[in-house]
This record gives C-alpha cells, sequence and structure tokens, in this order.
C-alpha cells in the first residue's frame, strides 16, 4: 500500500509539472498581451491629461505606468538604448545628485528631499525606450493639448462669470493650478500646434482650418486678455523668431514685422498685459526705492545670495539639498517676507550650481544641448520637442522650472516622447540613406558590365 500511494504521489506531480509550466508560460506572456501594452501607452497620456489639473493624479498614473512598463523591457536592448547621451545624461545627473548627498552638511531628511525635483528625470530614458517601439506616441500629445483647450475654456467661462470661480479676485480666469503653469501650457500648445494650422490650410482644408485656428486664437487673446505669467515675456519672442525661422522662410522677417504691429494694437487694446509689464516696473522701483520684499527684488536679493554661496564651493557645490541651508542663512536675522525660509533661488543655473557647482552645471547644460540636437529635424514632432526644450531653457532663466512640477514634467514627457518619435525618424531616414547608397554602388557595378564590348581574341 505504502509503495501504491508513493507511485500516486509521483504521478500526480508528474502530471502538474506541464500544467505549471503552462501557468508559469501564460503569465510570461501576459506583458506581451495587446491589452497590456495598451495600458503601457495609455497612461502616459492619461497623465498627459491630467498634467495641467492635478500634480496627485500625475504621480499616481506614473507610477502604475512605471509598474505596467517594467516586464516589457528588454534588459539588453534598453541597455543599448542607454549608450545615446539624450538617455544617459539624465541618468548621469541623477547620479551626480546622489553623490551630493555625500558631502551636504545638513540632516539625511533634507538631503533625501532634495534629490525630489530630480528624480523625474529618470522618466526620460524610459519614455525614449518604450514609444520608439510603440505606434501611439500622438495620444500623448493629443491628450495634453485636449485638456489645456478644456483649462482655457474653463478660464474664459471664470473670466467673464467670475461668481463661478471660488478663488479670490486675483485668480479670476486660472481654473487650475496658478497663472505661471497655465501661461507655459496655452505658449507651448499655441507653437506647438501652429505647424498644424499652417498644414490645414496648405491643404485647402477651409473648416477643419477655422475651427484649429480659433482654438489657438483662444489660447493666445487668453494670455492676452485674461492672465500672463512675466516669464512669457522672456520665451514667446524667442519662440515667435523660432517659428518664424523654421516656417516662414523666405519671409520670415516680414511675419515678424507683422507680427511685431499686431501685438502692438494688442498691447494697446489689452489692460491685461499693461498692467503685467507695470506692475513688474514698479516691483523693481520699490525694491531698489524702499527695500521692500516685492517679488522681483526678492528674485535679485535671491540670486546674489547664490553667487555668493557658489563662489564658496565652485567645483562641487555644497551639496544636495544644501539650498534650504544657504537661503536658511540669508534669512535669519530678517523680518516679514525677507523672513522667509524658501529653497528656490529662481534661477535654474543658481539652483544647480549651489548644490553641486561647475559638475552640475556642465551636467545640466548638456542634457538641454544633446535634447536641443535631438530635434533638429524638420517634421512635427521635432518642432514639438524644440518647443519645449527652448521654452524650459529660457523660462529657467528666470525660475527653476526644470525642477518644477508641472513645467518639469512638461519637459520629461515632451522630451521623452517626442524625442522617441523623432529617433523612429531618424532611423527611418538612416536606412533610406543606407539603401540608396547601396542601389546606386549595385547600379554603379552593373553598369559597365552591360555597356562592355566583348573582347577580340
Amino acid at each position: 500500500m505504502q509503495i501504491n500511494a508513493e507511485a500516486l504521489g509521483l504521478s500526480s506531480t508528474v502530471q502538474s509539472a506541464p500544467r505549471l509550466s503552462n501557468l508559469l508560460r501564460r503569465l510570461a506572456s501576459v506583458p506581451k498581451s495587446w491589452f497590456w501594452l495598451l495600458c503601457a501607452d495609455l497612461y502616459p497620456a492619461l497623465a498627459a491629461f491630467a498634467l495641467p489639473w492635478s500634480t496627485t493624479a500625475v504621480s499616481v498614473l506614473l507610477v502604475i505606468w512605471l509598474i505596467v512598463l517594467l516586464p516589457t523591457i528588454s534588459l539588453r536592448a534598453f541597455l543599448i538604448s542607454l549608450k545615446r547621451p539624450e538617455s544617459f545624461l539624465p541618468i548621469a545627473f541623477f547620479a551626480l545628485a546622489v553623490l551630493g548627498t555625500l558631502w551636504t552638511d545638513d540632516m539625511w531628511a533634507v538631503r533625501i528631499q532634495g534629490l525630489h525635483p530630480v528624480f523625474k528625470l529618470l522618466a526620460i530614458p524610459l519614455l525614449l525606450y518604450h514609444f520608439e517601439r510603440s505606434q501611439r506616441s500622438p495620444w500623448v500629445f493629443i491628450a495634453f493639448f485636449a485638456s489645456c483647450a478644456l483649462v482655457m475654456a474653463c478660464s474664459w467661462i471664470v473670466y467673464f462669470d467670475p461668481g463661478l470661480s471660488s478663488g479670490t479676485a486675483e485668480t479670476i480666469g486660472i481654473p487650475a493650478r496658478n497663472y505661471i503653469d497655465q501661461s507655459q501650457e496655452f505658449s507651448l500648445c499655441l507653437f506647438a500646434a501652429a505647424p498644424l494650422l499652417l498644414s490645414l490650410i496648405t491643404e485647402n482644408r477651409r473648416i477643419p482650418a477655422w475651427c484649429f485656428g480659433g482654438l489657438l486664437l483662444g489660447f493666445y487673446c487668453n494670455m492676452m486678455f485674461v492672465v500672463i505669467a512675466r516669464t512669457a515675456f522672456l520665451y514667446f519672442p524667442v519662440l515667435l523668431v523660432l517659428f518664424a525661422v523654421r516656417y516662414c522662410r523666405p519671409r520670415a522677417a516680414q511675419f515678424l514685422v507683422a507680427t511685431a504691429v499686431i501685438q502692438g494694437l494688442v498691447w494697446y487694446a489689452s489692460p491685461n498685459l499693461r498692467n503685467r509689464v507695470d506692475h513688474s516696473v514698479q516691483d523693481y522701483r520699490l525694491s531698489r526705492m524702499s527695500g521692500l520684499a516685492t517679488s522681483d527684488g526678492q528674485r535679485l536679493v535671491y540670486w546674489r545670495a547664490s553667487v555668493r554661496s557658489i563662489v564658496a564651493a565652485p567645483v562641487f557645490g555644497h551639496g544636495t539639498g544644501s539650498t534650504k541651508q544657504v537661503f536658511d542663512r540669508e534669512a535669519a536675522g530678517k523680518t516679514g517676507e525677507w523672513a522667509n525660509a524658501i529653497r528656490n533661488p529662481h534661477n535654474q543655473t543658481l539652483y544647480v550650481a549651489i548644490q553641486w557647482g561647475m559638475l552640475g552645471c556642465i551636467a545640466l547644460y548638456a542634457m538641454w544641448y544633446f535634447h536641443l540636437v535631438l530635434f533638429l529635424q524638420r517634421n512635427l514632432a521635432a518642432w514639438v520637442g524644440l518647443v519645449v526644450v527652448v521654452q524650459n531653457f529660457v523660462s529657467s532663466l528666470v525660475n527653476s522650472h526644470l525642477f518644477d512640477f508641472d513645467e518639469g514634467w512638461i519637459y520629461v514627457i515632451g522630451v521623452g516622447v517626442a524625442g522617441a518619435i523623432a529617433a523612429k525618424a531618424r532611423e527611418k531616414a538612416g536606412e533610406k540613406t543606407e539603401a540608396k547608397a547601396e542601389a546606386d554602388g549595385n547600379s554603379v557595378s552593373v553598369g559597365p558590365l552591360r555597356t562592355a564590348q566583348p573582347s577580340k581574341i
């Protein structure tokens, strides 16, 4: 009986082995299923849609996306993709920030908190890798544009009917987040989508062109007449010149002159625009004459304190998270607004240089440079990526937009997705060039054989 029991146990084990093998095979095939891959494409699009509205939703969606993405990654292919500078440099930047925690003269809680703004850069190589294999990259851009259009519609509604807004008079026309983020998003949508309008006009598709043109006009008028960030006065002209050079040749100069005339008329017609400029001038004068803690005055004080701190540790900086200590010392013994404890010097270069010195600045500008070079092709995805990088770079002259949540994730998602499309386009162009060169080489080698005369003996 004991022998029979052992035999039965052995046979059941043998029978269960194929079942377990089949189960494991099925589980291994799940990440390759169409639904799983659909989710891997869908979550970044949902995060892009949520970006103008909620920081929490963006964070949750991207964490879920990471969980979905990891089983789909081929380790060998991913490591190969990291050899490219556009993928490698964000990781190198983060690695420098991790190393910077070793020489910070502060608590570990402060050091870890200093890593938070840099952590998002690790998503760039993942987005580049994933969307190079995906055909649904445009979903991300469509979702972000649709969400910004919804914000714009809500902005006009609360502007004309302030009673619908639950905020103060200062937040009229701002249905979500703040006016700096809103201006950044609307400007990006306006310039990134402008080539589509030109394409519709060229193809003589009148109704879509009128509808799309009205949508872009809504973004422009909202910034001019409802609310605009002062940072937009810096990047708006730069993006306008970039658009003229890229899409309006050989009449770029005429386009810019006509745009300047229109903008002059808008200036006289828009109290919002004039008030923003007058407010900036008044802020600067007050800070110079009375020492009041105005927005511009504080920014100048932060910059001076940052430069003094950088001079003290120019090569390696003061370590990750050290901006808190620098500005705490600056606020010591002061009263009112000047006594506020901050971490952000409102300049991306200074923010990096305080913590990681010259090494950090090299990593920062190298990353910006190689991301810019990635988008020098002449296609829509490259143009979108170019606008994202240039806008972030220019706005970071007076803000720390790479480390801010909204602007930082716009950069990360924009560069990751647009860069993947641009990389695929560059690969296809390279394959076509190689095929053409090979065909030309074959025709040259075959040609003489066809025309050769038979030799006489």
